[in-house]
Parts: structure tokens; C-alpha cells; sequence
């Protein structure tokens, strides 16, 4: 029978930006200081390495630079998970592996996809979480989500949770995402330890009533979202629900205006790093866009915008 309390990770666990200067190179100090921003505002742990990480504009070496230097700069401060999709079962087995190594607590993964047409049958992506499985040892998490094409069914993804050993959390972030989140955790039972949360917090509260024990959220405002997931892990749900209609709009231009570049414009504002850009060809956030995120979380006072000035 499933139980919340068995679960080793809860909580909110930010994707953590990648941070370029302006010619689109690493900057390794800001990246630093994102860091101890995200702690300092309540995050119980990090993600890195996620699509809102822009992983996809990052070569293998700068993946390699980033996992060592941000979990040596966390030292142990709060877990890590790190992303390590590749279509190939070898890579993501060596990204993995890397990431246990440094000191990761979990690694992420989706399904194995390449573009928008090259996917593999159940079969496959069966062999390659459980090829991943026998080489590590810290949990998987399965990132389910409409990026990789590829539909995973509550039975599939039940079944692997009950028979992979590190097969334990799943992040889920398609259409009815509750629903989901519900259904997989009456299949799956006692083998499902994470249900999670994803999208930006977007349905945060459905899934929270859903079963959800964990949230991956945008990296700017973890004291934001920290108010609706303690006030609701503590059994006071009106407080919860309140909190989350208080900081709904800035979730909302976080998931549908600001997107990836939404963590890292409020800590430019705030003095947290010195530059917003992502990395081309990646297109700039539009300053009338950024006016009106700037303008909405000035509205509730998150930390990101005081941390740094």
C-alpha cells in the first residue's frame, strides 16, 4: 500500500537556470550565486540540467563543468537531482553514473526521444530504465512529459516503478496531471515513493490534493511556493489554497508568458546574476513581458528580488 511517509525526498526541488554572460559562455559566479539564492529562499533541493536549465544549448563538457561545480558549491546543503536524458541507454547509464559519483541524491530522466519523429516501442524503454536501474544506486525519477512525444501509460509506468529497483519518482507534467498522479499511485501502490508535482507549479494545487509529496517548480521563488507545500503537508489546506491563489499569477507568467527565461530575469532584477540571456538561438524575453513579470512578483516580495541588492 502506498504511504507518503516512506518517501526519502518531499518538498521543493527548483530547476536551477544556467547562467551565460553576455557573450554565451558559463558564468560560473553567477552561477554560484543563483545557487545560494535558491537555498537561501527555502528550496528543499535542486534540480539541474532540466529543459528549464536549457540543457538542450549545452555541449557535453559544459554539462560535466556545471554537475561538478554546482553540487561542490552545495556541498551537502540540501540533495541534488541532476537530469541525465540522452537517447542513447550508454549515455544517460555515464551521465548517471557521473552524477552519483559527485554526489548527486537522484538522477531525472524522460523516455528515450530524439526530435519530434524518433521514438521506441514499450520494450525498449522498459530495458533502458532498468539497464539504468542496475547501475546506480540512488533513485530514478521519470520525467513524464509531453517534450519527449512519447505517451506513458499509468499500467507501464507502474509496472517499472514495481519491478525496477530505482524506479521510485515520477514527475508528472502532461494534460490532467491529478488525475494521473491519482491513478498512479492506487496501481502502483507502495513501489510509487515520489509522486511529484512539475509544469511550474502550474496545477500544483490539484496535485497536492491528488497525492503529490514533492514539487519541481521555477527557480526564482521557492519561498513563494514553500508556503503553499508546508501549509499543505501540515494538514492546514484553507492556508495552502490561499497561499496558492496569491501567488497563482506569477506562477501563471512563469508557465505561459515568461517561460525559461522567467527565473532568470527576477534574479537579474534582484542582483543575483549579472545576465538574463539564454543562449542563442534561444530569442530574448520581450521587454513588455518582462514588465509585466517584473511588475507581478514585485507584487508578492519574493526573496530574489532583495537577495542580491
Amino acid at each position: 500500500m502506498y504511504s507518503a511517509s516512506n518517501a526519502r525526498y518531499k518538498g521543493v526541488f527548483p530547476v536551477v537556470p544556467t547562467t551565460f554572460n553576455d557573450a554565451g559562455e558559463l558564468d560560473l559566479e553567477s552561477q554560484k550565486r543563483c545557487v545560494d539564492l535558491m537555498i537561501d529562499a527555502g528550496s528543499t533541493g535542486l534540480c539541474i540540467l532540466a529543459n528549464f536549465s536549457e540543457q538542450f544549448v549545452l555541449a557535453d563538457a559544459e554539462r560535466e563543468v556545471l554537475t561538478k561545480t554546482i553540487l561542490a558549491h552545495v556541498n551537502g546543503r540540501v540533495p541534488v537531482i541532476v537530469t541525465t536524458t540522452h537517447f542513447s541507454t550508454q549515455v544517460t547509464i555515464a551521465r548517471s553514473v557521473q552524477a552519483q559519483q559527485l554526489g548527486a541524491s537522484m538522477v531525472m530522466v524522460m523516455p528515450p526521444y530524439h526530435g519530434a519523429t524518433i521514438r521506441v516501442p514499450e520494450g525498449q524503454i522498459y530495458e533502458y530504465f532498468a539497464r539504468l536501474s542496475d547501475a546506480i544506486d540512488i533513485p530514478i525519477m521519470i520525467q513524464d512529459a509531453p517534450v519527449s512525444g512519447t505517451p506513458l501509460s499509468v499500467p507501464f509506468l507502474a509496472r517499472m516503478a514495481q519491478e525496477i529497483k530505482q524506479v521510485s519518482y515520477f514527475k508528472i507534467e502532461t494534460a490532467g496531471a491529478a488525475s494521473k498522479l491519482r491513478e498512479l499511485i492506487r496501481v502502483g501502490g507502495a513501489a510509487i515513493e515520489g509522486p511529484w508535482d512539475g509544469e511550474e507549479a502550474i496545477t500544483l494545487m490539484p496535485d497536492l490534493d491528488a497525492g503529490a509529496t514533492g514539487a519541481m517548480t521555477g527557480g526564482a521563488y521557492p519561498d513563494g511556493i514553500r508556503k503553499i507545500v508546508d501549509a499543505y503537508a501540515a494538514g492546514r489546506r484553507e492556508e495552502a489554497a490561499a497561499h496558492y491563489q496569491q501567488w497563482l499569477p506569477l506562477i501563471n507568467y512563469e508557465n505561459r508568458q515568461g517561460g525559461i527565461l522567467t527565473a532568470k530575469a527576477l534574479m537579474k532584477e534582484g542582483g543575483v546574476i549579472a545576465c538574463e540571456a539564454g543562449r542563442h538561438p534561444f530569442p530574448a524575453m520581450h521587454p513588455d513581458t518582462r514588465a509585466g513579470l517584473i511588475d507581478t512578483a514585485k507584487r508578492l516580495d519574493p526573496m530574489v528580488l532583495r537577495w542580491g541588492r
